[in-house]
C-alpha cells in the first residue's frame, strides 16, 4: 500500500525526557507530538513498545501483545488518584536514585517503576471506584485471549527469581493444567497486578495516539518478525515454534555475515513451525497483526525477507555463521493477511541479504521497502540505495536505529565513501546528518524519516543500538535543553520545500486512507 508524500523522526518512547530516568506516556509524549507537528513532520516512528528483556531490547520482548509497563506516567497515575502528590513533589523516597537525563539506567529505574506502579495498582484494588473496576474488567475481557498467559507468565517469572521459562519446574515449563491452577490461585495479586499495568498502559497510549490523529501525526509502529523465547507468546504457544520435548530450541534465528558483523547476527529467537501455522489460517499471526494496528497506523516489518527465506542457525552453532536458509511461508502468509484483514498499511524492512525472490514478495505485494543513504556510498552510481535510483513506493532513512548517528558514521567512514558523499552532495560536509536530511527530503521517496540524533547532528555517543552486542544499548535521551530554536522551523522549510506538508485534499493523519481501521481496533 502506497504512502503519502511525508517525513518524519524516528525516536523510541524511552528516549523522551522526564523525571523518572525513562520517557513515558505523559506530557513528554504529547509535547513531542506538538513539536512534530509545529516542524511539518507527520510520522513519529518507534521501536517496539512490549516489555522489553534480555538486553533491555525493545526486540527481546516478553510479549508481543503487551505493552511496556515502564513506559507507564506516573503524573498520569498521580492525576487519577493513584499516587500522592506529595510522593511526586518530594522530597521522598519517590525521588529515587539521581536518574540521568541523557541514558537510561535500566537497572535503577527498573527498580524503581515497579515500586511505584506496585503502590499504585494497590490503592487501586484498595480504593477504585465502581465505574473504574468496570472499565478495567471490561478490558481484562476483551483482551483475555493474551492477557491471561501473559499476566501468569510474568507472575510465575517473579516467583521464580526472573530466571527464563524453560529453567522452571517441569508442571510450569510444560504447562500442566494443574500446575498452572494453583499458581492463578497462589499468584492471583502478582496476576492482577500485571492486568492493571496492561490496562493503564493500554488507556494511556490511546490517549497518546488521539492527540497525535488530532495534531496530523501517524505513528509508525515496529513488528519483529520472530517473537523472544523467553515471552510468553513461546510458553504458551510451544507448538508453533521448533522447540524440543523440554521447551528448548532445536534451531534459532539469525542471519550471516553482513554488513554489521563479519560471525553475522545469532539472534537466538526460536523459528516458527510454518507449515503448522498455515493449517490454522495463520491465526495467530493474524491476531498479532490485528493488535499491532490498535496502537500504531503502519508496521514496519522487521527483518521481512523471513518470510521469503530464513536462516536457521543450529542452537549447538556459537555464531551465525553456520547455518542454511530455508523456505519461509511466502505469498500464502501475506493472501492470509489480505483475505482476514484487508489491505493494510506495512512497510517491509528489507535491509541484509536481499534476493530476487525478497524483491518479488515485496513488490507483489505493492509494499514500500527501505533505502538507508549511510549504505548508499560505498559502490558507484547505480548502488540502489542512491537516491537517483529510487522509486516512489519506498521509505529513505538517513540511517536506522541500528546504524551509527550519522555524523559517526562520516566520521569512521573510509575516505573513497566521504569523496563520494561530497561529489555526490556538491556541498560541504561540516554538517553531513543534515545534508543528508536534505537529500532524503528532495527524493522521490514517499516517505523519509530520520532519528532525531541525526537531526541534532549528534555523534557516535548517541547511537541506540550496535548490533551483535549484548549491552549498553537502548539508552539515549534526548533533552527539550538540546532541541536548538531553529530546528523546529527548518524542517517544516525542508518539508515545504520538498513538498511532504499535507497537500490539498490529504487526510490529517496520512496512514489511515485506505485502511479500515475500525476492524482491527476495539
Amino acid at each position: 500500500m502506497p504512502l503519502p508524500r511525508s517525513s518524519g523522526v524516528i525516536l523510541h518512547p524511552t528516549a523522551l525526557p522526564g523525571p523518572y530516568g525513562i520517557g513515558e506516556l505523559g506530557e513528554h509524549a504529547e509535547r513531542w507530538i506538538d513539536f512534530l507537528a509545529e516542524a511539518g513532520q507527520r510520522v513519529w516512528q518507534v521501536m517496539p513498545l512490549g516489555p522489553t528483556g534480555y538486553g533491555d531490547s525493545p526486540y527481546q520482548s516478553f510479549s508481543s501483545f503487551a505493552g511496556n509497563p515502564y513506559l507507564i506516567s506516573l503524573e498520569r497515575l498521580r492525576v487519577a488518584g493513584w499516587l500522592d502528590a506529595a510522593e511526586l513533589e518530594g522530597p521522598g523516597e519517590l525521588e529515587g536514585p539521581a536518574f540521568d537525563d541523557s541514558r537510561v539506567d535500566y537497572g535503577n529505574v527498573i527498580e524503581f517503576k515497579l515500586k511505584w506502579l506496585t503502590r499504585a495498582a494497590e490503592r487501586f484494588l484498595g480504593a477504585a471506584s465502581d465505574e473504574a473496576r468496570a472499565e478495567f474488567e471490561a478490558f481484562r475481557a476483551r483482551h483475555g485471549d493474551w492477557l491471561e498467559d501473559y499476566a501468569l507468565f510474568m507472575a510465575l517469572k517473579e516467583e521464580q527469581g526472573g530466571g527464563a521459562w524453560d529453567g522452571w519446574p517441569p508442571p510450569l515449563r510444560d504447562r500442566d493444567s494443574a500446575a498452572l491452577g494453583e499458581a492463578r490461585i497462589r499468584l492471583a495479586d502478582a496476576i492482577v497486578r500485571q492486568q492493571l499495568w496492561q490496562h493503564w498502559f493500554d488507556q494511556q497510549w490511546a490517549r497518546l495516539r488521539a492527540h497525535a490523529t488530532d495534531k496530523g501525526v501517524g505513528i509508525v509502529g515496529d513488528l519483529p518478525i520472530f517473537v523472544a523465547y523467553d515471552s510468553a507468546d513461546t510458553w504458551a504457544n510451544r507448538e508453533l515454534f521448533f522447540l524440543d520435548e523440554r521447551g528448548a530450541p532445536t534451531v534459532v534465528a539469525g542471519v550471516p555475515p553482513d554488513y554489521f558483523s563479519a560471525t553475522g547476527q545469532r539472534w537466538g529467537n526460536p523459528l516458527y513451525r510454518w507449515k503448522r501455522l498455515a493449517q490454522t489460517g495463520f491465526a495467530w499471526w493474524l491476531e498479532r497483526i490485528r493488535h499491532t494496528l490498535r496502537f500504531v497506523d503502519v508496521m514496519r516489518v522487521d527483518h521481512f525477507r523471513g518470510f521469503a527465506a530464513y536462516w536457521e542457525i543450529p542452537v549447538s552453532e556459537p555464531t551465525a555463521e553456520r547455518g542454511r536458509w530455508v523456505k519461509g511461508p511466502g505469498q500464502a502468509f501475506f493472501d492470509a493477511v489480505r483475505d482476514g484483514l484487508g489491505e493494510l498499511p506495512i512497510i517491509a524492512e528489507d535491509l541484509g541479504v536481499i534476493t530476487p525472490d525478497v524483491e518479488q514478495l515485496r513488490d507483489d505485494n505493492g509494499l514500500p521497502g527501505m533505502k538507508v543513504l549511510q549504505f548508499a556510498f560505498a559502490g558507484g552510481a547505480d548502488d540502489p540505495y542512491l537516491p537517483h535510483n529510487y522509486q516512489h513506493n519506498c521509505v529513505v532513512y538517513t540511517g536506522t536505529h541500528d546504524n551509527d548517528t550519522t555524523t559517526g558514521w562520516y566520521a569512521q567512514a573510509p575516505e573513497v565513501e566521504r569523496d563520494f558523499v561530497r561529489r555526490y552532495l556538491a556541498r560541504s560536509d561540516d554538517n553531513v546528518a543534515w545534508e543528508l536530511w536534505r537529500l532524503a527530503s528532495a527524493s522521490v521517496a514517499d516517505t523519509a524519516v530520520a532519528p532525531l540524533q541525526d537531526l541534532l547532528g549528534l555523534g557516535s555517543e548517541a547511537r541506540m543500538n550496535t548490533p551483535g552486542v549484548a549491552a549498553g544499548n537502548w539508552t539515549w535521551r534526548f533533552s527539550w535543553d538540546g532541541l536548538p530554536y531553529w530546528l523546529a522551523p527548518q524542517l517544516r522549510e525542508m518539508a515545504e520545500l520538498y513538498g511532504r506538508l499535507p497537500g490539498s485534499g490529504q487526510v490529517d493523519t496520512p496512514y489511515r486512507q485506505s485502511v479500515t481501521i475500525g476492524e482491527v481496533e476495539d
